[in-house]
């Protein structure tokens, strides 16, 4: 357990001063299901994706999921279509299982909670998700702000959501720490002149991700040890 730094932060983005979280597959265990989901929900539909190409859908909004499964399968596969099969299979297996934490999460937000650094959610899930999977676990609270896709013109992978969510914690982008588990969120976290750290969930990040982090952790109790070390 640890992390890794990959370049020396941002000039003026010391101190940190505020967190900015993604929430499936980083404060949430969910991301394998969006992965099992998305590859159920296009097999059921006649499209014979494979894992690898259901680790590709994370975290993409409408425009940037459309191309990518245009990519897979062609121009005649519909977003909303697999989207809408994705969402009913994961729903009826999340009522029936829950959802679970990520290791962690309760000491990283008492961590920041107790030196006075503010912290926001900031998802491409809409905000009814959020309160259904995070007000269960005593989480929902725990957040100072809650910020969705939903509030902004463009998902990840484009900056909007962690533009707003900086703005709502009164910082500028430069001072939050973006925690994120996957690529589109990493670049999206880079656009928006934040620190980008990942926490990889399904997969380790390639090259070209790599180039863009300011550091990798292997789980979110050694953030307190990363921001320690800044």
């Amino acid at each position: 357990m640890g992390f890794t730094i990959y370049a020396p932060p941002a000039e003026g983005s010391l101190p940190i001063q505020g967190i900015l979280f993604d929430m499936d597959g980083l404060v949430l265990d969910t991301e394998c299901l969006y992965s099992r989901f998305w590859q159920e929900a296009a097999v059921s539909l006649g499209y014979p994706m494979t894992h690898e190409q259901a680790l590709g859908m994370r975290a993409l909004d409408t425009v940037a999921g459309t191309a990518k499964l245009q990519s897979y399968f062609g121009p005649d596969i519909s977003y909303s279509a697999v989207r809408a099969a994705r969402i009913r299979l994961m729903d009826a297996y999340i009522e029936t299982h829950g959802v679970q934490p990520k290791p962690g999460i309760r000491e990283l937000l008492k961590y920041l909670k107790d030196r006075g650094i503010p912290s926001a959610i900031a998802t491409s899930s809409p905000i009814e998700r959020v309160r259904n999977y995070l007000g269960p676990l005593d989480l929902l609270d725990r957040f100072d702000v809650l910020c969705t896709r939903y509030e902004v013109s463009r998902g990840k992978p484009e900056p909007d959501i962690f533009l707003y969510a900086a703005g709502k914690l009164g910082l500028e982008p430069r001072r939050c720490m973006v925690l994120e588990d996957s690529p589109a969120g990493i670049l999206a976290a880079s656009r928006a002149g934040c620190c980008p750290v990942m926490i990889p969930d399904q997969d380790q990040p390639d090259r070209e991700t790599l180039s863009r982090l300011y550091a990798k952790a292997d789980s979110l109790l050694d953030i307190i040890d990363l921001l320690e070390a800044k």
